[in-house]
């Protein structure tokens, strides 16, 4: 697909379906490029749709399938508007920190692809608003899900959920308590966690 230069041609990309219940267009608005006028498009359309499909099929549809509808906070950036964000502390790492994350049609330095989302779960709001109460949901994700990434924030347990060819399993939060929850090599990562996220359903979809 080329990149848009029109309002046909990105209502084109907005149709493209990423799943079953996902289009491209879900993940297109930004608050960023909407108060700045700056255009949302991805210079490499076909990249875009490739990691979006992997972040949408492997991980968004279970959870959706699991909680029940999702609430999408913020997905795809083009590269001229996370640049911008970050030359305004608007809450946006570099392009190269971005890149197979929110920029979704730009390869990290290894050449890798990924996506990344940032998502409320109602179910999980609705029944776990204590401190600390994200945690069931990052243990749940951790258990079930081929997740690259997870970076939890405090406003509705908020949390950014990344698909990437090279998945580090790393969780990060900054709703209390901040800090660095698990990756590979700490002795929490291997074996189940079930206990910690007593109540949730047990399977996918279940």
């Amino acid at each position: 697909m080329r990149t848009p230069q029109s309002m046909k041609g990105l209502e084109e990309l907005g149709r493209v379906r990423l799943s079953q219940n996902f289009f491209f267009r879900d993940f297109l608005f930004s608050e960023i490029a909407a108060v700045y006028n700056i255009p949302n498009v991805p210079d490499d359309p076909d990249l875009a749709i490739e990691a979006g499909r992997r972040l949408c099929g492997e991980l968004l549809e279970p959870l959706q399938a699991t909680f029940g509808r999702l609430h999408l906070r913020s997905g795809y950036r083009a590269a001229a508007v996370n640049a911008f964000g970050n030359r305004k502390g608007l809450n946006c790492a570099t392009n190269a920190a971005s890149a197979a994350d929110h920029i979704w049609d730009m390869r990290d330095a290894d050449g890798c692809m990924g996506a990344t989302a940032c998502i409320v779960v109602p179910w999980l709001i609705d029944r776990h608003k204590e401190e600390g109460g994200w945690q069931a949901m990052a243990w749940w994700i951790h258990d079930h899900l081929p997740y690259a990434s997870l970076c939890f924030f405090p406003k509705l347990w908020a949390f950014n959920i990344q698909w990437h060819e090279r998945p580090v399993r790393r969780i990060m939060s900054y709703a209390q308590p901040r800090g660095l929850l698990t990756k590979p090599g700490m002795a929490n990562h291997e074996g189940g966690h079930s206990r910690l996220y007593e109540g949730f359903p047990l399977e996918v979809g279940g």
